[in-house]
């Protein structure tokens, strides 16, 4: 099982502060360091105010060295493919091929609304295009040309370049839908992620995905499962509340929708993610102020995992 920190920067982060985390999970030996896409807090006043995606990583590349790089998810409304292509492909050179692309459809449309940025109503048909372009142009030899004539992009004689320095840059697809998420998943995805998922949830959907990379001809095991989940652990009871206080949740409400309570209660539940299929947790950290919470689950919940 692989632990990795997933951060919220919309909900108050500078890079500065971003670099601090990165460079924590790096030193603690957790597997990634991942940060959502948004340009807009979802409650509270999200100061210093967004910070982007990529632009985070580029430079995060420049300044870590070993853990891996990626986002969950970057919006697809956000970028044209051909663009985000090039920037995937530059910052995963820049970082010496550590990058790894999780994209979605995009879905607050109040973010949209506020910076300007169109929100498509067929948001979805345009994910899958964007995906068959970026797989398209990165998987088209050096000296050729890339075309795509779809309903929402169009290229013609792309170089195609630049070329990630991975051969292939891992892509994340994710979510809860029943049908058309696990059958984009078995066309793309390297890893699928359900995020803030029960575990009777996770089994359902795993499920899903498994039958439909089947159907596709994709051999068992062929996509990595994975979860995100919030994560609030203490040493002992208080230290639990006042990290439950400070990102304003409720600890009972952490213990069932989350991984939440002492390192071995964490293990435990973590343990039961992994039986449902599971081979990696994306750990939500709300409070990037605290890196002793980092150092905790370094040292007393990911040592403690098979």
């Amino acid at each position: 099982m692989r632990l990795r920190v997933f951060t919220e920067p919309q909900q108050g982060a500078s890079y500065e502060t971003l670099l601090r985390v990165a460079k924590a999970a790096e030193d603690l030996d957790f597997d990634a360091f991942y940060r959502s896409d948004h340009y807009l807090a979802m409650g509270g006043d999200g100061l210093p105010g967004p910070t982007d995606a990529w632009i985070t990583l580029a430079g995060l590349a420049r300044e870590t060295s070993r853990i891996r790089l990626g986002t969950l998810m970057t919006a697809a409304t956000f970028r044209l493919p051909g663009p985000l292509a090039i920037q995937v492909a530059q910052v995963d050179a820049m970082s010496g091929g550590r990058v790894e692309l999780g994209l979605g459809s995009g879905w607050f449309e109040q973010e949209h609304t506020a910076y300007g940025i169109p929100f498509p109503k067929e948001k979805f048909s345009r994910l899958e295009e964007q995906l068959e372009i970026i797989t398209g142009l990165w998987s088209t030899p050096v000296g050729e040309k890339f075309g795509y004539d779809g309903t929402h992009y169009t290229l013609r004689d792309s170089p195609a370049l630049p070329k990630p320095a991975q051969s292939t840059v891992p892509l994340l697809i994710g979510g809860h839908g029943k049908v058309r998420t696990p059958a984009l998943a078995a066309r793309f995805a390297d890893e699928f992620n359900i995020p803030f998922a029960s575990l009777e949830d996770t089994r359902r959907q795993f499920a899903r995905v498994r039958a439909a990379a089947g159907e596709a001809g994709r051999p068992d095991g062929d996509i990595v499962m994975s979860n995100a989940l919030v994560a609030c652990v203490g040493k002992d009871d208080a230290e639990t509340a006042r990290r439950a206080a400070a990102i304003g949740r409720d600890v009972a409400e952490l213990k069932e929708h989350g991984l939440a309570g002492s390192p071995a209660e964490v293990v435990d539940k973590i343990g039961r993610y992994g039986q449902a299929g599971s081979s990696r947790i994306y750990l939500q950290i709300l409070d990037l102020s605290d890196l002793d919470h980092l150092q905790l689950i370094s040292e007393q919940v990911r040592t403690q995992l098979p």
